[in-house]
């Protein structure tokens, strides 16, 4: 058997809590290559009814849309420097990221709309699949006693409610903090906070477990968690720029994961 873990600096706590990331922990994601133009046609719909076109087609706001969610990513960057960055309101995605140039009544269509349609776009944009060995490691933190919660940057953390629905495993997790519920972003450290704080353990005893450095390695750090676990996904070692922050661990997969979760139990016994 592989041996998916690697340890680059000294030792983990043995965890009372695990806190995951929702995408690249939990499930893996890839863009639909069509959502833009379908999340148009969608939204197009929407200003039809309300009869206020005002001379936006299908494809205006295509490419509006895709302008938006460029515009959205380079925002998101730029508040994994902040100590304590807040979250982008549903209204201001739509209304200064997609429709600041359309007619007043459009724009005032799409923000009034913005929540739904910030779920609709999230369910649209990307495909997801569970992790391999996620559910093996639900088992064993059941087994253990050891609470499982979520604690993810989410425009529309409503998503990632329908997707454990659809698998049937909302009742898997303790707890989920989602930055728009909470109107903060990691790494804003109150992020896990909020979670710990619900689950009544503290930081210093939970795992939390992310994808990348510079949303959620960097947030471990400023919580003060006893374990902070870089799990590898497609994008992880794409960083917008060059941090100095070090995971406690990196692991490959959730059973990788596992493996580490198993042996800090095993080690606490001793």
């Amino acid at each position: 058997m592989t041996d998916n873990r690697r340890v680059p600096t000294g030792r983990v706590c043995r965890p009372q809590a695990l806190l995951l990331d929702f995408g690249g922990v939990i499930v893996l994601t890839r863009k639909n290559p069509n959502w833009a133009s379908d999340l148009a046609a969608h939204v197009f719909d929407l200003l039809e009814k309300a009869s206020v076109t005002d001379g936006l087609t299908p494809e205006l706001i295509t490419e509006d849309i895709k302008a938006g969610s460029i515009a959205d990513s380079h925002w998101k960057n730029a508040m994994s420097r902040p100590m304590a960055p807040r979250e982008l309101r549903y209204e201001e995605f739509w209304g200064d990221f997609v429709a600041a140039d359309w007619p007043s009544k459009a724009r005032d269509v799409v923000v009034a709309d913005a929540k739904e349609l910030c779920r609709v776009m999230g369910h649209m944009r990307s495909v997801r699949e569970l992790r391999n060995g996620l559910l093996d490691l639900l088992d064993a933190a059941d087994a253990a006693g050891v609470p499982v919660g979520i604690v993810s940057n989410a425009l529309s953390g409503q998503v990632h409610l329908d997707i454990l629905a659809e698998h049937g495993l909302t009742y898997r997790f303790a707890v989920e903090v989602h930055s728009d519920a909470v109107a903060l972003r990691k790494p804003n450290p109150d992020m896990i906070r909020i979670a710990a704080d619900r689950l009544g353990v503290p930081v210093s005893a939970c795992w939390y477990v992310g994808d990348n450095f510079d949303r959620d390695v960097l947030c471990g750090i400023r919580a003060g968690v006893g374990g902070n676990i870089l799990m590898e996904a497609p994008k992880t070692y794409d960083l917008p720029y060059d941090l100095r922050v070090r995971p406690d661990a990196i692991v490959a997969d959730p059973r990788g994961l596992l493996d580490l979760f198993t042996e800090a139990l095993k080690a606490s016994a001793a």
